[in-house]
């Protein structure tokens, strides 16, 4: 049960917060639901690109950002809505294995305030700047986000 969202869908009346200000409401990633804990595997090989606390309300919490190459390209990977333990002894760098446990999905007080648990899944093509994607875009973006950020099906199989 994916639960709360897919990739490309809009969801007019699901974001509130502050951050979200700008008619921001299709979403460019995946949320897969999941109960506070559950443990969450690299899809392929990687690098530990990035990772931070995002503490504004309804941003992303505890947040991992991986690096793959996918068909001879970088393609970035960014875990969202994480326990903080998530965090603790990663290293920027870091060899991260196929099949490797990397983050468990947090709770409401660590996860950047959302309280259905899930974890935020998105890839991107572009070389992430700071440990953030936008994750839910304007229309006037949408056709660039499109491009930048494409549907995590590639990499995770036919979820739905």
């Amino acid at each position: 049960d994916l639960g709360i969202g897919k990739y490309y869908e809009r969801l007019l009346w699901f974001y509130t917060a502050e951050i979200f200000a700008g008619d921001r409401n299709i979403h460019v990633c995946v949320d897969l639901s999941g109960l506070v804990g559950t443990p969450i595997h690299c899809f392929d090989d990687a690098i530990l690109f990035l990772h931070t606390y995002n503490a504004s309300p309804g941003d992303y919490g505890a947040t991992l950002i991986t690096e793959h190459l996918f068909q001879g390209k970088p393609l970035f990977a960014l875990w969202g809505h994480l326990s903080k333990r998530s965090l603790e002894g990663k290293i920027d760098g870091q060899k991260i294995a196929r099949g490797e446990v990397i983050a468990w999905i947090g709770d409401e007080t660590e996860n950047g305030g959302w309280d259905r648990p899930h974890l935020h899944f998105q890839l991107s093509w572009k070389r992430p700047e700071k440990c953030d994607m936008p994750g839910v875009v304007t229309e006037a973006y949408r056709k660039k986000a499109l491009e930048i950020y494409p549907d995590p099906r590639i990499v995770l199989g036919p979820i739905y």
